[in-house]
């Protein structure tokens, strides 16, 4: 007889405004996976197994919980996410000195049957920019600051990298913390310049990704993902492409914040990047595209590249030349 598995609420970091409270995670089943160190290839394959495999709580109250004990109620929808927003006016009280809001979210008592795991109260934050920042930097995950593969032959490093090994096997990118870091503190040295990481991911690998951005001591911020489609799925397709709508979200949520781009060579950031910077010509401070070494795709960034003129752009091979390139920009010390 197979044992019945308990629930958990995965609450996602988010971003806010000192007026808006924003706030999305998912419910599911406790898959009980374990981002232990130093663990096997069979292991980590099962971790990532159960990252996709798990289900849903569809259509079920939660409750969240600010630090005034106020109590905000919504409920998951058929994928198993809530998604809520509210205007409250007193968020700005509630602050760490790094600009983080923590609150609780839970299950509903008495509205559902199954056991839920520990206490039944699941941590998560919310992240408002602090009125010191001078600008915002958005970044992209995949081959920008964690070696994947997306330019690889059917992506087949992506899945060796994904599913064959553990967050802590897996490197970042040379040099990416030591420039982030500087983002992070821009000219005044004070490290309130607010992270949000974008990808294409699903958000089955939020927990895996959590983990790396960790262990690696990457500037804390939101992890933007998608929900993850199978062929069967019959939901409407997103109109634009994910990155492209995140970033619009977050230039629409903080209309007088600047903000530095971040991506790589393989695969759309070019393009959804100066498209970007075309809509909003004072509002993107630079642009960065990471190298994957691939002559045909770099071929065809380059030529977008020398033709743009809006925003500063460069193809990064080294940090090191990042670093020095928003020096010049006098963005960073």
């Amino acid at each position: 007889m197979f044992k019945k598995k308990a629930l958990r609420i995965n609450p996602y970091l988010g971003y806010g405004t000192p007026y808006l409270f924003r706030a999305t995670g998912r419910a599911l089943e406790d898959e009980n996976i374990d981002f232990s160190l130093n663990q096997s290839v069979l292991k980590t394959l099962r971790n990532i197994y159960r990252q996709f495999e798990s289900d849903e709580i569809r259509n079920t109250p939660v409750v969240l919980k600010l630090p005034d004990g106020d109590i905000i109620e919504t409920s998951t929808d058929p994928e198993g996410y809530y998604h809520l927003e509210k205007d409250i006016s007193t968020l700005s009280t509630y602050l760490d000195q790094k600009g983080w809001l923590t609150y609780s979210v839970s299950y509903k008592d008495g509205e559902t049957k199954k056991k839920i795991s520990d206490n039944n109260n699941f941590i998560s934050q919310m992240l408002i920019p602090s009125s010191d920042a001078e600008y915002g930097i958005i970044s992209d995950i995949d081959d920008t600051i964690l070696h994947t593969g997306v330019a690889s032959f059917f992506k087949w490093r992506v899945i060796a990298n994904t599913f064959f090994k553990n967050f802590d096997k897996r490197l970042a990118i040379e040099g990416t913390v030591k420039f982030y870091d500087k983002l992070h503190k821009g000219k005044k040295n004070n490290p309130v310049n607010p992270f949000f990481y974008v990808s294409n991911s699903p958000w089955n690998l939020y927990d895996y990704l959590s983990a790396f951005f960790k262990k690696n001591n990457f500037p804390k911020g939101p992890i933007l993902l998608r929900d993850f489609r199978t062929p069967f799925d019959k939901t409407p397709k997103p109109k634009m492409p994910h990155k492209q709508s995140e970033i619009l979200n977050l230039l629409k949520m903080y209309p007088e914040m600047k903000f530095v781009l971040i991506g790589d060579s393989g695969e759309k950031d070019a393009d959804i990047y100066t498209k970007i910077a075309t809509q909003y010509p004072n509002r993107i401070l630079a642009i960065y595209l990471r190298s994957v070494n691939h002559k045909r795709k770099e071929k065809r960034i380059q030529k977008i590249i020398d033709s743009f003129k809006i925003t500063p752009i460069l193809l990064v091979r080294t940090s090191d030349e990042a670093i020095a390139h928003a020096k010049a920009l006098d963005i960073i010390n």
